[in-house]
Parts: structure tokens; sequence; C-alpha cells
């Protein structure tokens, strides 16, 4: 697998499939004034089946379906199906809100989808209603129950904790470890998006420190638990006989970056070297020149050597693009 500059093995991709959502989180986006990708701009299931298998050439080994909200992509069964298809052997996941996954999960298993991690950030129907906004908590309920039912499991639960809108449901969210094998991870809010003042999101920044003992002083003691892989961005902890998992990610407080073996692309083919960064290498311009796989690798190859050894945040210098515009 490739090594950039400070020996970091790099050999995750996370591929953003769309920009738009079906929600609209208040910390993510708002209900107005946002502009979208053309569909002519978006990558096409050829492509990223292309960017893929150069990926896989070169030593990645993971990959992850991201958005916006991947579910909206009319191609999406083909698209995993395309990965799939130049890397049997990879893993295969997708970070969604579970809202289309009944009429979607079945279908997306069968052709090699692993497992999913879905995005919920209450289990309160009213604060759903007002944070997630364009959401109703049954939906993703049914779309959690239809990914259990096709087998894309373990079942991962994403809570991103903003302080005075959810930070009172965390104790609920990881009740649900006690007598489900759910994963139910805690992150700490990034600030993302040209104009935002990190001023701002560190006012509603929760730091998983204290998200930690509030489950700890409703529910008792969270025992760690090993990491299966060194690069692994969250820290697991386990309740007293608890099935499942309590996790916390914690870009801000605790970045995680010298560990880091991810790149994102982004749903236009722009490939991201740093979540929190603005760096980035075109592919779809090789793509739609004609360049071939083994110009994709050496772009590939070229782009983890100039992977960047961490984040600004700590400068008070935050990414010009939105979550949902780089994936997650």
């Amino acid at each position: 697998m490739p090594l950039d500059q400070f020996d970091r093995e790099i050999d995750y991709l996370r591929i953003s499939v769309m920009d738009r959502c079906n929600l609209r989180c208040t910390y993510c986006m708002p209900l107005e004034g946002l502009r979208f990708l053309p569909p002519d701009e978006l990558l096409t299931a050829e492509e990223i089946s292309k960017i893929a298998s150069a990926a896989i050439d070169v030593g990645f080994r993971k990959f992850r379906i991201t958005g916006g909200e991947p579910t909206l992509r009319r191609d999406l069964v083909e698209i995993i199906a395309g990965i799939r298809s130049v890397a049997p052997d990879a893993d295969l996941s997708m970070t969604t809100n579970g809202v289309l996954l009944p009429r979607l999960a079945a279908d997306l298993a069968s052709v090699g989808l692993d497992r999913v991690n879905i995005h919920l950030d209450s289990l309160d129907e009213k604060r759903v209603r007002q944070v997630m906004r364009r959401g109703e908590l049954e939906r993703f309920k049914a779309g959690i129950v239809a990914a259990e039912d096709a087998g894309l499991t373990p079942i991962k639960i994403n809570t991103v904790v903003v302080a005075g809108v959810n930070d009172e449901d965390v104790v609920e969210l990881a009740r649900c470890t006690l007598d489900r094998p759910w994963h139910v991870r805690f992150i700490e809010l990034m600030p993302m998006g040209e104009g935002e003042s990190l001023d701002v999101a560190s006012d509603a920044l929760v730091e998983s420190s204290d998200v930690k003992e509030m489950i700890e002083m409703a529910l008792g003691p969270l025992e760690e638990v090993a990491r299966t892989h060194l690069a692994d961005e969250c820290l697991n902890y386990r309740l007293a006989d608890g099935r499942g998992i309590v996790g916390f990610i914690s870009p801000v407080s605790n970045p995680f970056c010298a560990s880091c073996n991810r790149m994102r692309l982004s749903a236009d083919g722009r490939l991201l070297l740093c979540l929190l960064r603005d760096e980035e290498k075109d592919l779809r311009q090789i793509l739609r020149r004609g360049g071939d796989l083994q110009e994709l690798r050496s772009a590939l190859l070229a782009a983890v050597e100039a992977k960047p050894v961490g984040h600004q945040l700590a400068m008070g210098l935050g990414p010009r693009r939105r979550m949902h515009q780089v994936g997650g």
C-alpha cells in the first residue's frame, strides 16, 4: 500500500457520489441558498469504477461511499457493483441517513456492499424534526431495520453532538448499545464551509470527553475496547453487559492526523488530501481528456505523496467546502 511522506499507510478512499441531500441538518446545510453540481459534472458510475480500479492497483483496500446523501443517486446499485467488480476483496461500506434504505438495502447487499453507517442525531421525534429537518424518526428506524435485514452489519449510528441542540440526547443513544449490537459513535462538530465563523463553531462544540462523562454519569463506566486498526479514528468503549459499542470521534479536541490513512474523492472528481484542508487534485479532468489507468495511478500516488500532516483548525483555518460537498 502507498506510503505518504510521513510514512503513513494510505489505503482508504472515501468516494462521494452526490452533493445533494434529502435532509437539511441545521449544522450542515441551510434551507436556502445552496448550489449543487449539475448532473454532467458528477462522476459517472464508469468513471468511479476506473478510479477505484486504479486505487486498488496502487494499494488501497478500503472504500466508503458517501454524499451528500448517496442513496439519491439513481445508479447507486450500479456504482456499488462497479466498485466490487474491480475490488472483489476490498472493504466496501456506505454512509447514509438511511431514509431510502427500505427500498435499496437488499439490492445494495446483493451487489457487494458490506455494511452501512447511518446518520441519526436523536431518538426524540421532536428533536429529529428540529435538527435534521425533513426527517421523521420512524423513517430512520425503518432504514436501520432494512439494513439489518439485508445483512449490512454491524450497524453504525453516527451522531454529531451540538451544544444546546442535541447534547441532552446522547445518553439515550448510548443506552441503545445495551441491548442492540449497534456501534453508536458521537462525533465532534467540525467547522466546515466558506464564510463560517470558527468562533461560532467553537461555541457549539461539545468535546468527546464531556459526552463520555455525561454517559458514564447516567449509565455507568465505559470500558475501553482495543482498536482493530491503528488508523481507526473512533475510540471505542462498551457499557457493562452491553452488546454494542459506544464510540467517540474527536477531530477537534483530539486530532488523529498522525495515523490518518484516508483520502476523499468529491462527487465532481476532486481528490481531497485532507477533510479539513482545501488542497485537491483533479481526477475528473484526467478521465475526460482520455487519460488511462496508468495516469490515474500516477495521480493517486502523487496525491498520497502530497498529503499534509494535519488540519489547520488550531490556526483558525477551516476548509472552503461544506461537509455535504466532500462526503465527510
